[in-house]
């Protein structure tokens, strides 16, 4: 049964693996997904951990995609700085 989970980056806590890990231990899961020879149980359980990797993976992006907006653009449109994420709109209160 070991061998449908795959290299051990697949079973590392997902919290611990870079974006890039996380990205390719979830192409692993739905690669053996689509294969459709894993038992249902197991099935489930890729199922789970594919979703858990995948939520991990938007959050990061949301993450990085929060930090390339609030880079802060000066007068001549140049970028000037960047904004802490937790800064409102139209800078600090």
């Amino acid at each position: 049964m070991d061998e449908t989970h795959g290299s051990d980056a697949s079973q590392r806590p997902i919290e611990e693996m870079s974006f890039e890990e996380a990205l390719k231990a979830l192409e692993e899961v739905v690669a053996k997904l689509e294969r459709g020879d894993v038992p249902l149980d197991q099935s489930i359980d890729l199922y789970e951990r594919g979703e858990k990797l995948r939520a991990a993976c938007q959050k990061r992006l949301d993450n990085a995609q929060a930090r390339i907006e609030k880079i802060v653009a000066g007068a001549d449109g140049r970028p000037a700085g960047t904004a802490p994420f937790d800064e409102p709109a139209g800078g600090p209160s």
